[in-house]
């Protein structure tokens, strides 16, 4: 399956199983959030969430989708640490500027989030362009990071099973009205992660994908995980590209697992 059409089908999904502004989920015992609100960060207003308390955890959601996505996973995660969620720009809840979308921009965001919540480093946790977002920030500011894991995400666009080198067609990244279209753009044009990029990595790291995902190889995956320094590859079982959605607390024990070290 194409990633746009994946993206857009999980878009569709996490709208109709959480509706907007609806401050508790039926269908999962979420907690309360201890804070909630829009941040002012880089021209945006990024909405975000806070629950819990203990060493922070930052969930970054995957393209075209929202922070809702982890709702199944709060109260667990939330127990013993803070977790924070938030909508990346143009995305959820949150606003954009008429500035391109990129993995940078994007993970700018983030720590401006965190400067603002006065947090200095976490634990990060990310989905698909999430963990794009998190490869970005343990490049250039690694010292914002105690750990990553990173499901389903790609170093280069060819580790997108979507990926034809020859596709003439291939959209411009630059701005859009459209936030999908703009998206659409970003997958097709970035990351350009290096190997030396990926070398660079310090931070403890655990590489994770789907047994059956869609949307990303398994030898990309492998690579990314064989050239970051230290990295674990873990093979998610009987799920694809949206592991989050399709076992939630299988996905909650392997990030627990992983964040507080219980795996080494």
């Amino acid at each position: 399956m194409r990633r746009p059409i994946l993206s857009s089908l999980l878009a569709v999904l996490v709208l109709t199983t959480f509706p907007a502004d609806e401050p508790r989920s039926r269908a999962f015992d979420e907690p309360v959030p201890m804070q909630t609100g829009f941040a002012e960060v880089n021209g945006i207003d990024l909405f975000f969430r806070v629950y819990g308390e203990g060493p922070p955890i930052l969930m970054i959601h995957g393209g075209l989708s929202d922070s809702r996505v982890w709702r199944a996973q709060l109260a667990r995660l939330s127990e013993h640490h803070s977790v924070i969620v938030a909508d990346s720009r143009g995305q959820g809840r949150s606003t954009s500027t008429k500035d391109v979308i990129t993995y940078d921009r994007m993970a700018d965001d983030y720590l401006a989030l965190l400067d603002a919540l006065h947090i200095r480093k976490v634990a990060l946790v990310g989905w698909s362009d999430g963990g794009i977002i998190g490869l970005d920030i343990a490049i250039r500011h690694p010292e914002r990071l105690s750990r990553l894991f990173v499901q389903a995400a790609n170093a280069t666009p060819d580790g997108s099973l979507a990926y034809k080198p020859d596709d003439s067609s291939r959209p411009e990244l630059r701005h859009y009205d459209d936030v999908q279209q703009e998206i659409e753009a970003l997958w097709a044009n970035e990351p350009n992660f290096t190997s030396e990029d990926l070398r660079s990595i310090p931070v403890p790291t655990e590489i994770a994908i789907g047994e059956h995902d869609e949307a990303i190889s398994r030898e990309h995956t492998e690579y990314i995980a064989s050239t970051i320094p230290g990295a674990k590859l873990l093979i998610l079982p009987a799920v694809g590209h949206s592991a989050p959605l399709e076992d939630p607390d299988g996905y909650a024990s392997a990030v627990l697992d992983f964040v507080d070290g219980t795996s080494s």
